[in-house]
């Protein structure tokens, strides 16, 4: 197995040498003596003799012409600021914009975005957008842009940008300080992307031609930002930003009564050098993150949820990108989380103090250096624990690069009657491909872990390659996961199983009708337990399609095996479960409409029906929602499954999960987002408000309320009320 792993990684390094990149624009940016106004105008005399990117082409519907609508990005430099003028030419002045929040999603309105990639790395880019009310959103990229998971919107600093709009155009200026950024000294280019979203014609613009098989913003295709003189050492920075909160709780089913808390903390950013960046928190409070989206869980393994707090956004990637998403061998959400000794159940371990060293050493090396300290939670016996963690990542080649981590959980106080270990450790090595045209992109990995109680088999590896042209896609992946394989702070939610998959996809683009492009494919995915056999088996047929109007269809039909290592109730209602050591083979078909985004109205829908284990299953899961041009949407998520098994296992089961959402903005200060989550599956039913008051750049008040009921009979549970305070200081 390990003589394979080692093939296929010399396989991926040969594949990456044969291919090469084309030829690219670029344009000159100019330095200068004046400091520019930002109002959004562009009628200073400066911006008369500037240099500018043109020329933006169609990537959707077609990405074989050029943008009826025009797009112009002029750029220009002094020693302390990047300052950015854009011309979006239009036919109207009506535009789509859907929200007046910072970091809106960028799809169903109108709005560019620009992607700096100080290193010319293509793998790592600064996001930068702007929409014709002025809003602003930012964030980072990274992963070579290969899908919207590689996207972090969560990152926040300081920046300014104004928009006006005018007959035959809107027009935005951005400044943005060299200092919140991380490149090299000297450096002479940076990679350039840029995307717009024109809902007057229904299109989608890239600077680049980029390929519709091809993500929008994959960050292979780049163009270049020539600056006139080579950049200087960027002034060091330090960013202070202290915070203090009130919490007022309740839990009504216990007999603690109300209790209230109060918390001062801060965070620090400092610059050491002009591509590392040093993060430092003490007494960490995350009252004010977003709730997550409950979800119905119908599988027999843990779900993911993605990182939300803010701490551990920037560099994210470099700690938490080796192995797959399933076999994941460092996951921050770990980090102030353990398990209760007597229950087994995630509960909190707040957070002492905690540093990050991240970022570039040079145009080769990355570097990662993550060290946090949990407090001990006497009354659950658990004692404090450290997690340290350490990432280096060589580029090789035009985008490939290869990777090693290390990561450790220290328990102090340690006593043998304890649950938790002393100690657990993971140490990994991941090879990353992706060719300069993204053609083919993969990745092998070895990763093993170490913990006083060591089995057999405690390392994990896997591999995968994709093959990725305008009418042909193909994708091949294997993972083998050992028995005593354990990663504590890391993905993995089940292990002893070697898995295979293969996707086979055939694109095309007719050019007349209302479809603008469709696919066909074939996914395989089968597990297989060592020594036993097939556990698990998948064969899909699908079919998905787009129409101009942003509109879209997806269908499939799947084929399931399953082998029940150990019963398993597949309502997760503990009823009658399915007894262990029995297998099933059943069909299912999904269906899912997406309708226009650029409309008020718009939704999602998608049913399902089929067989399930021994039974039937039938459902409905999707979003309605209605627009309030500019200041926000009011939506409904839904899901509903019905689960019908034989005697004596689930009979007739209903799961509701309604979530219905409002997301108002007063101003582009001022936000509201108030959620009600009614899941029946865990019987609870979530209300969470949040207001936000952003009453100087990036500097915040937030009120947080929060209920939990039960389902059944509406029984209140607990109750709390947070009011947070932030203020970011430039030092």
């Amino acid at each position: 197995m390990r003589n394979l792993l080692i093939f296929i990684c010399l396989c991926l390094i040969a594949v990456c040498k044969l291919t090469a990149s084309d030829s690219i624009p670029s344009f000159l940016v100019k330095k200068t003596a004046k400091s520019i106004v930002i109002d959004g105008a562009m009628d200073q005399e400066e911006w008369a003799d500037v240099d500018y990117a043109k020329d933006f082409y169609e990537w959707f519907p077609a990405d074989t012409n050029l943008a009826r609508n025009p797009t112009e990005i002029y750029m220009q430099y002094d020693e302390d600021f990047l300052y950015v003028g854009i011309k979006c030419f239009s036919s109207g002045r009506e535009f789509l914009v859907n929200t007046l929040r910072r970091d809106y999603s960028a799809g169903g309105m109108d709005n560019i975005t620009l992607l700096l990639d100080p290193f010319n790395d293509r793998t790592n880019a600064f996001i930068f957008g702007i929409n014709p009310k002025g809003v602003l959103r930012e964030g980072l990229l990274s992963g070579g842009g290969q899908s919207n998971d590689d996207f972090n919107m969560a990152w926040d600093n300081k920046w300014i940008g104004e928009a006006q709009i005018f007959d035959e155009y809107w027009a935005a200026e951005l400044k943005i300080p060299f200092k919140i950024m991380t490149f090299k000294e000297g450096s002479k280019s940076w990679g350039l992307g840029s995307y717009r979203f024109d809902t007057q014609n229904n299109e989608i613009h890239t600077w680049l031609n980029i390929p519709r098989n091809q993500e929008l913003y994959s960050l292979a295709f780049m163009g270049k930002m020539i600056w006139e003189e080579p950049l200087h050492k960027a002034k060091k920075s330090l960013a202070f930003i202290p915070y203090t909160s009130a919490t007022v709780q309740n839990d009504f089913e216990s007999t603690s009564g109300t209790n209230t808390d109060f918390g001062a903390g801060f965070d620090a950013k400092i610059s050491v050098g002009s591509g590392l960046k040093l993060d430092l928190t003490v007494n960490p409070d995350f009252s004010q993150v977003e709730v997550d989206r409950q979800v119905t869980n119908l599988s027999r393994f843990e779900l993911f949820f993605p990182e939300r707090r803010q701490f551990f956004i920037e560099n994210s990637d470099l700690f938490g990108g080796f192995g797959f998403d399933d076999v994941n061998p460092f996951f921050s959400r770990r980090i102030g989380i353990t398990q209760d000794t007597l229950t087994e159940e995630n509960i909190e371990n707040p957070i002492i103090a905690g540093a990050r060293l991240s970022g570039k050493l040079n145009e080769n090396w990355r570097i990662g250096v993550l060290n946090m300290q949990t407090a001990s939670n006497e009354s659950n016996g658990l004692p404090s624990f450290n997690y340290a963690v350490t990432a280096v990542q060589r580029k090789i080649a035009k985008r490939s690069n290869v990777g090693f981590i290390f990561a450790n959980k220290q328990a102090f106080e340690y006593n043998e009657g304890n649950a938790n270990a002393r100690y657990n450790r993971v140490v990994g090595l991941d090879y990353n491909l992706a060719s300069a045209n993204n053609k083919w992109v993969g990745k092998t990995f070895y990763h093993t872990s170490i913990s006083p109680e060591n089995g057999k088999e405690n390392f994990g590896h896997g591999a995968s390659l994709n093959y990725n042209t305008r009418f042909f896609e193909a994708r091949y992946n294997h993972v083998y996961v050992g028995a005593g394989y354990k990663p504590e702070v890391g993905f993995v939610p089940r292990t002893n199983f070697f898995r295979v998959n293969q996707d086979v996809r055939l694109n095309f683009y007719p050019k007349k009708g209302v479809i603008t492009n469709g696919r066909v494919g074939i996914f395989h995915d089968i597990f297989l337990k060592p020594g036993f056999g097939r556990t698990d088996q998948d064969l899909s047929i699908t079919f998905n399609a787009s129409s101009v109007g942003f509109s879209g269809i997806n269908a499939i039909v799947t084929r399931t095996y399953t082998y029940l290592t150990d019963e398993f109730d597949p309502s997760r209602k503990d009823l009658n479960p399915l007894p262990a050591d029995t297998e099933y083979t059943y069909t299912n078909f999904s269906f899912s409409y997406n309708s226009n985004r650029n409309k008020n109205f718009f939704f999602r829908v998608q049913p399902r029906v089929g067989q399930f284990f021994n039974g039937f299953r039938a459902g409905v899961r999707g979003d309605v929602n209605f627009r309030i041009q500019p200041y926000g949407t009011i939506s409904i998520n839904y899901n509903y499954n019905y689960i019908n098994l034989p005697e004596p296992y689930a009979r007739n089961v209903n799961l509701f999960l309604i979530g219905p959402r409002i997301d108002w903005t007063f101003s582009k200060n001022l936000f509201v987002n108030a959620l009600v989550q009614y899941n029946t599956q865990v019987e609870n039913m979530n209300v969470n408000a949040r207001l936000q008051w952003r009453f100087k750049p990036v500097s915040d008040l937030f009120i947080v309320y929060t209920d939990n009921y039960n389902t059944d009979n509406f029984s209140i549970r607990n109750r709390s009320l947070a009011l947070k305070l932030t203020y970011w200081f430039n030092l």
